[in-house]
C-alpha cells in the first residue's frame, strides 16, 4: 500500500490525539489511507512509535509527538510540531480521552472528577486554542471533537464522563459560532460503544454480558469498530462535509434513535 492520490484528505495535514491506540490508533491509519499527513499525539511513546512506523512503511507521511493534552504547553508544542513538518494544519480529531466507571455521585472521589474533566475538557480545550491559532494562519480548516452519546443524554456512564461529553460539545457549538466567518469548520462526534481499550477494560469485569448489555442499546445490536468512528471523523474533516458545521454527529449504531 502506498499513499493514496485519490483519497478525500491527500496533501491535508492531519492533528490526532489519543492516537496510540484505540479509535485514535484507527483515525491515523484511516486519515493515510484518504491521503492525509499525520502528527500522531498521545503520552505512549512505543505504541505511537510502532505505529508510525508501520504507517510509514507503507508510504504515507506521519510522525508522533509525545505530549499529554492536559499540559497546555505540550498540546501547544504538539501543533507547532505538525505546522512545522507540514507548512500549514488543515484538520484536527481532538479524541483523546478518560472514561469514568458508573457508580453514585455521592461516593465518587473528587479525584476521579478532576481527572476526567482534566482529559475530556481541558485536554480539548487545549489543543483547539493553538489548532485554531493554525487555521487562522493557513485560512481555514477543520476540526473534531470526539464526544459520547453521553454528551447528550445520560447513559450508564459514571455522571463525570457524562458532564465532560456534555461539555465537549458546548465548546464544539461554541468555536463552531465563533469561527465559522473564518472557514474553520468545528463539529463533534457522538460516539456509541465502542470496541477499543477504553471499553475493554470495563467490560473485563464481567464480559460478555456487559457487553451483550451495551450492544443491545443499539439498534445494530453491536458495539462499534474503531475503524468505523475514524470514518466518521475523516468525512467531516473533508471538503465533501463543507457545509457542515456546529453539529454532533451521532455515531452510534442508532443507540439514540432506540
Amino acid at each position: 500500500m502506498t499513499e493514496s492520490n485519490t483519497g478525500v484528505l491527500v496533501g491535508k495535514s492531519a492533528f490526532i490525539t489519543g492516537a496510540s491506540t484505540g479509535i485514535g490508533a484507527a483515525a491515523a491509519r484511516v486519515f493515510c489511507r484518504e491521503g492525509a499527513r499525520v502528527t500522531l499525539v498521545a503520552r505512549r511513546e512505543r505504541e505511537l512509535a510502532e505505529l508510525t512506523a508501520e504507517l510509514t512503511a507503507a508510504g504515507h507521511q506521519a510522525q508522533y509527538v509525545v505530549a499529554d493534552v492536559t499540559r497546555s504547553q505540550d498540546a501547544a508544542r504538539a501543533v507547532d510540531v505538525a505546522v512545522e513538518a507540514y507548512g500549514r494544519l488543515d484538520a484536527a480529531f481532538n479524541n483523546a480521552g478518560l472514561a469514568s466507571f458508573p457508580g453514585p455521585m455521592h461516593l465518587m472521589d473528587d479525584e476521579v472528577y478532576d481527572s476526567v474533566m482534566d482529559v475530556n475538557v481541558r485536554g480539548v480545550w487545549n489543543c483547539m486554542r493553538p489548532e485554531l491559532v493554525a487555521m487562522l494562519e493557513s485560512g481555514g480548516g477543520s476540526i473534531v471533537n470526539n464526544s459520547s452519546t453521553a454528551g447528550l443524554v445520560a447513559t450508564a456512564a459514571g455522571s463525570p464522563y457524562i458532564a465532560a461529553k456534555h461539555a465537549v460539545i458546548g465548546l464544539t457549538k461554541a468555536a463552531a459560532k465563533e469561527y465559522a466567518a473564518h472557514g474553520i469548520r468545528v463539529n463533534a462526534l457522538a460516539t456509541g460503544a465502542t470496541r477499543s481499550d477504553m471499553v475493554a477494560g470495563w467490560l473485563a469485569e464481567d464480559h460478555p454480558a456487559r457487553e451483550d448489555a451495551m450492544a443491545g442499546k443499539a439498534m445494530l445490536k453491536r458495539l462499534a469498530e474503531a475503524r468505523e468512528i475514524a470514518e466518521a471523523a475523516v468525512w467531516l474533516c473533508a471538503d465533501r462535509a463543507s457545509y457542515i458545521t456546529g453539529t454532533t454527529l451521532a455515531v452510534d449504531g442508532g443507540r439514540l434513535a432506540n
